[in-house]
């Protein structure tokens, strides 16, 4: 218990040096090696014993999942290093803005074209950003992952003490779902983080967000493609998207008075005529406020201007880069489909 105090101390900072993740991960890694039976961790018999309290079931079914669970060390090694914090924009946008992945999205789309114009009457999201996030987020549902989501989010809430908390609050959220949509938690798999199905929901937003779109009476993000397009359109109105409103533009740098106003926080809060006095102007016809983006692309500096919505996508992920590459990509699919109409060629 000592080394795990030490450990909590050297990782209260949320954003680590590789240095710093690298030696994280190997002193947990060293910590919890030798548990081979989660259930004689005393803070996951507490965690059964609270779970029964407040939700009632078996204690003895419960703690003998535990007991056959299995710590991931490759999760472990994953979430010390997410690629939204070690990347770039000139290295993280090749990764989604390929020719292949434009491709198959406006494929998925031609597919999908009903679910999707029927999302957006519902729910206000155009068919690009949904067809991003699918995208992004599972290769339009080739990659879904391949982690037992109970295994890594019992390894996250247990063995990895920076985001304990969360990770144990998942994982409640994890056995309820799993109650809720009546299917086996240990045959689940996903994301290292534990993220599901076609838009790679985590257990909290699933149980929130999650709709039954096409009348079947079931919840299904993992082989219900017409829920996951639902789903999506759903979480993304309830985090305030706002309908034919603009994403994110790039402007011209001008000269670097623009720097007072790039910020960490995404949250928009810079007027329109704040942009104007240090010279980056916008078209009369948006409103609202601001957030100033300074990317750093493979042909030099970016500038660019994000609304309300980028923000919304930073809901998904808060990652700008993230929410940059859902955007462009959404919109390379939607000039690649205009292309296609049109019998022009890429």
């Amino acid at each position: 218990m000592a080394l795990l105090a030490r450990i909590k101390k050297i990782t209260k900072p949320t954003c680590l040096s590789g240095i710093t993740a690298f030696i994280l991960t190997s002193m947990l890694l060293l910590l919890t090696t030798a548990q081979a039976n989660y259930l004689e961790n005393t803070e996951v018999r507490s965690f059964v014993k609270s779970f029964v309290k407040k939700h009632g079931g078996s204690t003895s079914e419960l703690g003998n999942l535990f007991a056959h669970a299995k710590q991931q060390t490759g999760v472990l090694e994953s979430i010390a290093k997410p690629a939204e914090r070690t990347l770039t924009w000139a290295t993280y946008r090749p990764i989604f803005l390929t020719s292949k992945r434009i491709k198959e999205g406006a494929a998925f789309w031609n597919q999908h074209e009903t679910l999707l114009n029927q999302a957006e009457k519902q729910f206000g999201v155009p068919p690009e950003i949904i067809v991003g996030i699918i995208g992004v987020e599972t290769y339009y549902g080739k990659i879904t992952g391949r982690h037992p989501v109970f295994d890594s989010l019992t390894t996250l809430a247990f063995d990895y003490p920076p985001r304990a908390k969360f990770f144990r609050s998942e994982l409640e959220q994890f056995l309820l779902l799993a109650k809720e949509e009546n299917f086996d938690p240990t045959e689940v798999v996903g994301s290292y983080a534990g993220a599901m199905g076609y838009p790679q929901f985590i257990s909290s937003s699933y149980r929130r967000y999650a709709i039954d779109f096409d009348g079947d009476n079931k919840r299904d993000l993992r082989s219900n493609i017409a829920d996951a397009i639902g789903s999506i359109g759903n979480y993304f109105q309830h985090h305030g998207w706002q309908k034919n409103k603009l994403v994110s533009q790039q402007v011209i740098i001008r000269d670097e008075r623009y720097k007072s106003l790039v910020k960490k926080s995404l949250k928009p809060t810079i007027t329109t005529a704040q942009l104007r006095d240090v010279g980056i102007l916008l078209p009369q016809s948006i409103e609202g406020k601001h957030t100033v983006l300074a990317l750093a692309g493979q042909d030099g500096p970016q500038l660019w201007v994000s609304h309300e919505n980028f923000y919304v996508i930073t809901r998904y992920n808060h990652s700008h880069l993230y929410a940059m590459a859902v955007h462009q990509l959404g919109q390379s699919i939607a000039k690649k489909r205009t292309q296609s109409n049109n019998g022009l060629s890429q």
